[in-house]
């Protein structure tokens, strides 16, 4: 047996002034190809990883042309894209394959294409139109007719955070190999309700994610080969961002439309329950002084700066939110973190141990919202110079390295603030250890996150207090310019149905 196993992942805010070049994929160091995309993920907890598992238990020969996943960011530069799927389609015409195996994101926007996915798709089957294809997806696709028409079998996460990525790529893998081995054969329906779920209310660990999850996985008792719940990525102004399912059954396509219709009606009828509630940041902060735990050790409050995750496209260099920390004299605090490779590189210089004045964050603009947020001047003591690399400890992302960058630590005496010069979402406990930060030891950490904190950090928390800061990852659809999305939609406009 013969598998093509190939990586093409990014999650595209359209509104993000963040470029996307092919040297943002990779950790900022481009793709991986080859055997050295094939060490990178072996033994990972990614759906690539996954995939190289199955393969090597089914004793089949690999080809990994190319590994490439990039933060989120603004729409991928088009000569990034035809790179990344020339490289994949060159290793399609080369035939020989018995199935491809795909890691995808599902929101991938380029300057000229709304659906990144489904034109990849559309190559391949225009070079192979027979081998069947399993695609693996992130819970935040935003699914067009291409991805499904072009597929022999889909299915996304179910844990938001992901992770579950490992157990998602070998779902869709086992089922392609079920397929070859002629013991199933799958058809699929797919269809979306016109509505954009907030992320913040788009975690699985509460309502109404939580249900609608739980459905899908109770599917597979109903006879679905799989069943996925996409709650897509609403900061994508593209026609079909947005909530969809798609329902993956044996030969029975009116099984699967019936079971695709029970997840869109039970999703449309919780919708109101996928509207973020935002209180305003002044208030937020000052509750939270009143919630310090008396010492060190009970676990932080957790500050979400979450109008500005890097994970969702934003800049991470908006400066709102820590100007309120240190406004309010929060103390005992650890920021995470601010992207300003300028202010890296002063702390650097100044070395160890000495004190420097910066100005930090504010440097990128943001001209698709009607906010701003300046520099902020910080006086503080260089207390940790690191080259910004660790490996995730899991349970998302288990074995990847991942690279903030020269990065430093700033202490001003009531926050350690951290700089970076690649943008990382902190997803991970790495992401602070590795700088000689432990959470449990403050009794407040501030993150430019949303939900995926919670993965490697969430366990640790005291409580959890939402700052509505300013950013491209704004929860307050009011700031935001739609004039791609298919209308009317909820809850941008009053929809019955």
């Amino acid at each position: 047996m013969r598998l093509l196993i190939a990586m093409m992942k990014h999650e595209t805010n359209t509104f993000s002034p963040v470029p996307t070049p092919l040297a943002r994929f990779g950790n900022g160091r481009g793709p991986r190809y080859g055997d050295d995309a094939i060490r990178a993920y072996r033994g990972t907890g990614t759906v690539t990883g996954a995939y190289l598992e199955l393969a090597a238990e089914a004793g089949a020969e690999i080809v990994l042309p190319i590994a490439a996943n990039a933060p989120p960011s603004g729409p991928v530069e088009d000569s990034a894209y035809e790179h990344m799927t020339d490289t994949i389609c060159r290793a399609v015409e080369a035939g020989g394959f018995d199935g491809i195996l795909l890691d995808l994101h599902g929101a991938m926007v380029t300057k000229k294409l709304e659906d990144g996915e489904g034109a990849l798709l559309q190559r391949i089957r225009a070079v192979d139109a027979k081998t069947p294809i399993a695609v693996a997806l992130d819970m935040h696709a935003n699914l067009y007719d291409a991805m499904i028409d072009n597929a022999t079998v889909v299915a996304g996460y179910r844990t938001y955070p992901h992770v579950d990525m490992a157990e998602t790529g070998r779902l869709a893998g086992s089922i392609l190999l079920r397929t070859l081995r002629g013991e199933v054969r799958p058809v699929m329906a797919w269809g979306n309700a016109p509505m954009l779920p907030h992320v913040m209310r788009q975690g699985t660990a509460d309502h109404p994610n939580r249900e609608l999850q739980a459905r899908c996985a109770r599917m597979a008792h109903d006879g679905a080969l799989a069943a996925s719940l996409f709650t897509g990525f609403p900061h994508a102004d593209i026609r079909n961002a947005g909530l969809s399912a798609v329902v993956v059954a044996d030969g029975d396509m009116a099984l699967a439309q019936r079971l695709r219709d029970d997840l869109l009606a039970q999703a449309w009828h919780d919708r109101e329950a996928f509207v973020f509630q935002i209180e305003p940041l002044r208030a937020a902060v000052a509750r939270a002084r009143q919630m310090a735990p008396s010492q060190p050790g009970e676990g932080p409050i957790v500050l979400l700066d979450h109008y500005d995750n890097c994970a969702s496209g934003g800049t991470m260099d908006t400066t709102v939110v820590l100007a309120e920390i240190l406004r309010q004299g929060l103390q005992d605090v650890a920021a995470f973190a601010i992207f300003d490779p300028a202010a890296v590189a002063q702390a650097i210089a100044a070395g160890i141990g000495a004190t420097v004045t910066l100005s930090v964050g504010g440097k990128l603009k943001m001209p698709a919202i009607p906010a701003e947020s300046p520099p902020l001047t910080v006086t503080g003591r260089v207390k940790t110079i690191t080259d910004g690399r660790f490996r995730n400890r899991g349970p998302m992302g288990r074995g990847v390295m991942s690279e903030m960058g020269a990065s430093v630590v700033l202490d001003t005496g009531a926050v350690e603030i951290v700089l970076i010069s690649q943008h990382q979402e902190p997803s991970d406990l790495n992401c602070l250890l590795s700088l000689g930060i432990d959470p449990m030891q403050k009794r407040y950490v501030m993150l430019k996150s949303r939900v995926h904190w919670r993965a490697g950090l969430g366990p640790l928390a005291r409580a959890v207090v939402e700052c509505a800061g300013v950013g491209v990852c704004t929860s307050d659809y009011g700031q935001l310019t739609f004039k791609h999305v298919r209308r009317p939609i909820y809850p941008l406009d009053l929809v019955n149905r």
